[in-house]
């Protein structure tokens, strides 16, 4: 058993940016629950955040909330597409998306770029199953497939 875990951080390990959906609406969510998502960011239904893998304390955060959120690694076509359609720089000045995307991918937080550290989505096109676990449905770990339905709600 100890073994299959310390595998599974060592993949996790790699510094990979992830993205973090908050799917679940804020009624009937525990209480502890609800204080994880709010250390996340994650006030709002359809709100996303970005996160680092190889982070151990957001990696445990977000192992807390996995019912309740869709996560998975973000390639760098879709995080260039949601900072140009959903960054909100907080001085208003313009910028270039791909040359923030790239700075963020190689370790940089969107605070120090002057960016509101959360995008505020739309509900996804053509709708989700929002109550069922990955393979069926959104909840939990979609690994490659976040893109796809970052996408879908940009």
């Amino acid at each position: 058993m100890e073994e299959k875990t310390k595998i599974k951080k060592e993949k996790n390990s790699k510094g990979t940016i992830l993205a973090v959906v908050r799917i679940a609406g804020e009624v009937k969510v525990k209480p502890q629950v609800k204080c994880t998502l709010d250390k996340l960011r994650l006030r709002r239904k359809y709100s996303c955040i970005l996160i680092d893998s190889s982070n151990k304390s957001l990696l445990g955060m977000l192992d807390k909330v996995k019912f309740s959120v869709a996560f998975g690694s973000i390639n760098t076509e879709s995080l260039s597409a949601l900072i140009k359609t959903r960054g909100k720089k907080i001085d208003g000045k313009k910028f270039n998306p791909d040359d923030i995307a790239m700075e963020i991918i190689n370790g940089k937080k969107l605070d120090e770029l002057g960016f509101k550290p959360f995008f505020r989505l739309h509900p996804p096109r053509g709708g989700i199953d929002s109550k069922i676990q990955y393979p069926k449905g959104v909840l939990g770990n979609n690994k490659e497939d976040i893109n796809k339905l970052v996408m879908r709600m940009l």
